[in-house]
């Protein structure tokens, strides 16, 4: 994984962790004074939410511990790598396309970032520039050929921060750890 791609999990878990896990908390606290809890929609929810975010969070600190961070600026040389910004052209359409090869986490095809391990980047890997490539993709054969390689590093979006709410602050008394 680039550091970009990191440096965004680790962004998102903090958020989860610091903001929404304590307004999550308070939102069980709050459904609790409610009453039944066996017919309180906003309690059950409420668990749902808990239940979604803590799934995340372990995922999240997961791929955080297996990460193996790949710094882009330090690469060199003139073949695709991982990390590379490939300028590709459709040899059927002349569509040209921009893509960046980076790890599984932090692939988005609508941002131009394509998984190493799928068939584009396996079919670019050790390419270089003016090399035409096919790929066999799920809509068909398509064959393009590499305009440009470069090395640097391609923006990466921040992960989007949920709508801004009011939260209280964490409550460390003995009854809030329940």
């Amino acid at each position: 994984m680039t550091a970009a791609g990191y440096a965004v999990l680790e962004e998102e878990l903090k958020h989860r962790q610091q903001v929404e896990r304590p307004r999550i908390i308070q939102q069980i606290s709050d459904a609790r004074t409610h009453g039944d809890l066996s017919e309180n929609a906003e309690y059950h929810a409420a668990k749902e939410q808990q239940a979604h975010n803590e799934g995340r969070i372990a995922e999240l600190e997961d791929k955080l511990a297996r990460a193996d961070v790949i710094d882009v600026s330090k690469l060199s040389g003139d073949t695709v790598k991982f990390g590379a910004t490939v300028t590709l052209v459709d040899e059927d359409t002349d569509e040209k396309r921009v893509w960046q090869i980076v790890g599984e986490p932090e692939a988005d095809a609508k941002e131009g970032r394509i998984s190493i391990s799928s068939p584009l980047a396996r079919a670019l890997i050790g390419k270089m520039k003016g090399a035409s490539v096919e790929v066999v993709t799920p809509g068909g054969a398509r064959a393009y050929e590499v305009k440009k390689m470069t090395l640097a590093v391609f923006p990466t979006r921040r992960a989007p921060a949920p709508a801004a709410r009011s939260v209280r602050p964490w409550n460390f008394s003995a009854s809030a750890r329940s």
